[in-house]
């Protein structure tokens, strides 16, 4: 349980921090934040493990290069989202 717990609240900051590089922050609440870090990092696990070889923190891996991967993965999800909602990816 408290692994859940840990899994939310930093996929919460990652995702927070996705946001606030491509400032969107304002847009989106607490609860979409966790959805774009959790989300963020299983698609970066998907893409970006096989090739470097580095876990992501919804494998439980809360190391430094995993909490990077994941940050990348949650920035990449919402460029993604936002050239399709506004048609530019800021």
């Amino acid at each position: 349980m408290l692994n859940f717990v840990m899994w939310l609240m930093v996929g919460g900051i990652i995702g927070w921090l996705a946001s606030t590089f491509l400032r969107s922050d304002a847009e989106q609440g607490t609860l979409l934040n966790v959805v774009v870090g959790v989300v963020g990092a299983f698609l970066a696990g998907l893409v970006l493990t096989p090739l470097l070889g580095i876990g992501t923190i919804n494998e439980g891996s809360f190391s430094l290069p995993a909490l990077i991967v994941s940050l990348l993965g949650a920035v990449v999800l919402l460029a993604v989202v936002n050239l399709f909602r506004q048609g530019t990816v800021r």
